[in-house]
């Protein structure tokens, strides 16, 4: 099988970093891999052309069974603070096939999950079920289109084999693509090893490969605590603008370069509550929908730990400037949430009583049930349903006090809903129906799975014969619940 014409451009910067960061590692084989899914578009984004490729070989290729030339697999080391506990982490069912350089240049983590065992898998068995590859493909997807930093999904692909969880279930590998996978974990781990000359090492090549405009910086390691803070706080605005809940906040889940990373028990809001729990093992709440942005704050303060001694050589005076640093979250936070629900409202310049307008609409979201997604869709005179809700005295009074905030500022309504329209999603990956589109996927029918795919490609747009894919569930008695695969 002839894999050099498919435009594999290999530059694997990160294998040479130093081996406590690392360990050689080949994906295992599997026995009879499928492919089930190959995103194309993003084929062509990464200048990669598989189209004289037939299926059989492109399973081999995807399911790590092959190894294209120019590729050097590696296992990644990191740490983590699990739900708040401290663990050494590392690729436990994962594999980083290598760094792929696109024409213009952009480097892109090409990365098997589900690839089998390796040195930090502990008692796990280091593969992946079909549904939860296929999840990540979907929901990392509709992500990019919805304008999130993420990373994304290059294909799935059955291995023939079945995993144990709670029941057996049919294994797949997803490749998946990221600007880097470095993690606060990673940091976390070198901070946890005591060896400085990596963590040095570690840093300078961040710098290098994703903070360039930093090198020259009279305090780089000061300057990458608040770039990278401002990326994550960029990140959640962006989650809590649509509604999204990662569920599994850990640390080494927190991407250095302020992607969206990992898609286990994550899930969308339908009803409006800012205490919406998904995840089956998030039993405190920690990681609801409302606490994302305390726990990215409190993640944040254990990667300034890990270089307290490059901002400083005093560790007091250290402790003392990424303490600062830290403390300013909220600030950055809070102004950066108004401006995005104003967007959200469509109101141009600021009012002092903004938040109280906010603060009413979510108070009877919450109290009256309502759709997060689908209110603002009624505001932009999306009325797709026959929702009586809106009927309400308390909303049409509130109404009343929005339309009045609209004519400041010069506003007009053809501003207002342009603003409106670019940052309230129309469609958004429905969890029932995410639900039914794996759910077919496991009987083979990709069928389902493909249209919601199609209709999540223009989340910001009107299309014909979307209004099922716009409702929430159906009324039920159980609480829908999201799982972490492993």
């Amino acid at each position: 099988m002839n894999l050099d014409n498919i435009g594999w451009t290999f530059d694997n910067t990160y294998s040479k970093l130093p081996s406590d960061l690392l360990t050689k590692q080949h994906p295992i084989p599997v026995k009879s891999p499928k492919l089930i899914i190959l995103n194309e578009s993003l084929s062509k984004d990464l200048d990669l052309d598989f189209t004289k490729i037939n299926d059989q070989n492109l399973s081999q290729l995807f399911s790590g069974n092959i190894l294209p030339s120019g590729s050097n697999p590696i296992a990644q080391a990191y740490a983590g603070h699990q739900f708040g506990h401290f663990t050494m982490l590392g690729d436990g069912r994962a594999v980083l096939m290598g760094e792929h350089l696109s024409k213009k240049k952009e480097r892109f983590d090409i990365q098997f999950k589900g690839s089998g065992k390796t040195p930090y898998s502990r008692s796990g068995d280091g593969r992946a079920a079909l549904g939860p590859m296929l999840r990540e493909y979907i929901i990392s997807e509709s992500m990019h289109a919805l304008g999130v930093p993420t990373t994304r999904s290059l294909a799935v692909v059955k291995t023939g084999e079945n995993v144990i969880r709670e029941t057996h279930l049919p294994g797949a590998v997803l490749t998946r693509i990221a600007a880097s996978h470095i993690r606060v974990g990673t940091f976390q781990y070198i901070a946890a090893t005591q060896k400085q000359q990596n963590l040095k090492i570690l840093f300078d090549y961040v710098i290098n490969r994703h903070y360039p405009n930093i090198k020259n910086s009279k305090n780089q390691a000061l300057d990458l605590l608040k770039t990278v803070m401002n990326k994550q706080i960029d990140l959640v605005i962006d989650w809590m603008r649509i509604g999204f809940i990662h569920g599994v906040m850990n640390t080494d889940n927190v991407s250095i370069c302020g992607e969206t990373i990992d898609y286990g028990p994550c899930a969308f809001m339908d009803t409006y509550n800012p205490e919406t729990v998904f995840s089956s093992i998030d039993q405190q709440g920690r990681y609801s929908f409302s606490n994302q942005p305390k726990i990215i704050k409190w993640n944040l303060a254990r990667f300034a730990e890990c270089i307290i001694t490059l901002i400083d050589d005093n560790k007091d005076r250290g402790i003392e400037i990424a303490t600062e640093a830290i403390n300013s979250f909220e600030k950055i936070y809070e102004e950066k949430w108004l401006n995005m629900m104003r967007d959200k409202l469509g109101l141009f310049g600021e009012d002092i009583n903004d938040q109280i307008l906010i603060m009413e609409l979510l108070t009877w979201m919450h109290k009256n049930k309502a759709d997060y997604t689908n209110t603002f869709c009624f505001l932009m005179n999306e009325k797709f349903s026959d929702n009586k809700i809106y009927n309400d005295e308390n909303f049409l009074i509130w109404k009343e006090k929005w339309q009045d905030r609209l004519k400041l500022n010069n506003n007009s309504q053809e501003k207002y809903l342009k603003l409106m329209h670019s940052v309230n999603p129309i469609i958004i990956p429905r969890n029932h129906k995410v639900e039914e589109a794996l759910a077919a996927a496991n009987d083979d029918n990709l069928e389902v799975m493909n249209k919601l795919l199609t209709v999540l490609e223009k989340p910001y747009e009107k299309q014909n014969d979307i209004t099922d894919f716009q409702s929430p569930p159906p009324l039920s008695n159980k609480n829908y619940q999201t799982f972490c695969g492993t």
